[in-house]
């Protein structure tokens, strides 16, 4: 299944499907996949497949029962759906815009629902800036520290043709960092800004600064 996203930003919900989960962020183009299996979630994503397609992301603070959330988090588009032969759901979640969130709205579905802006984050909806190229060697070069500090490698052909926010995207979602280190990277104002997130992170983890190129 292939879906079209919104004509512009202004299309988006005000309000939204809140789906708290902790050490995930989604990013604007990012595609995050989920397997969905609790009942409260399965009910969210009928719903959602029922009327808009779309959920919002967003990482809880706390351990709780009804956790406290962030105050910025990320709306996506199911892009890709199945359904298995256990009951769960297997979709793919398209990142489109941050948003910051107003207030949790009373709700009578399992799962929270919540008024939300995005104008904070306007810039989401268009190309995102390219790094310049002292900054894309610098994150490059604090990646293969990182990774050798880690006892990991990459393919460094695929980082080499990866584009900017394909790279720094992906980086940003399956290192191995902190739900709080995630939330700075979700919330970094460009993409300039999450890559130099980026490397000060890698370059904490590896135990030590590396000089820019």
């Amino acid at each position: 299944m292939s879906l079209q996203p919104p004509a512009s930003i202004a299309d988006l919900p005000r309000q939204v499907r809140l789906f708290p989960l902790g050490g995930a962020i989604l990013l604007p183009r990012a595609v995050m996949p989920l397997n969905i299996f609790e009942p409260r979630y399965l009910a969210m994503v009928r719903d959602a497949m029922a009327d808009d397609h779309m959920i919002a992301m967003i990482q809880p603070r706390d351990e709780k029962a009804k956790p406290a959330l962030y105050d910025i988090g990320a709306l996506g588009k199911i892009t890709q759906y199945s359904e298995t032969g256990d009951g769960r759901f297997l979709i793919s979640l398209t990142g489109l815009a941050r948003f910051r969130l107003l207030e949790e709205l009373p709700a009578t579905t399992p799962y929270r629902q919540a008024r939300v802006d995005y104008a904070p984050f306007e810039a989401d909806w268009g190309p995102a800036e390219p790094l310049a190229p002292v900054a894309r060697a610098h994150l490059e070069s604090t990646l293969k520290a990182y990774l050798e500090a880690q006892g990991l490698s990459a393919d460094w052909d695929a980082v080499k043709s990866a584009d900017d926010e394909s790279l720094t995207n992906t980086l940003s979602t399956v290192c191995p960092f902190t739900e709080a280190e995630r939330q700075a990277l979700l919330e970094s104002g460009s993409l300039p800004a999450r890559a130099d997130t980026l490397t000060t992170l890698m370059q904490f983890a590896s135990g030590g600064e590396i000089g820019r190129s």
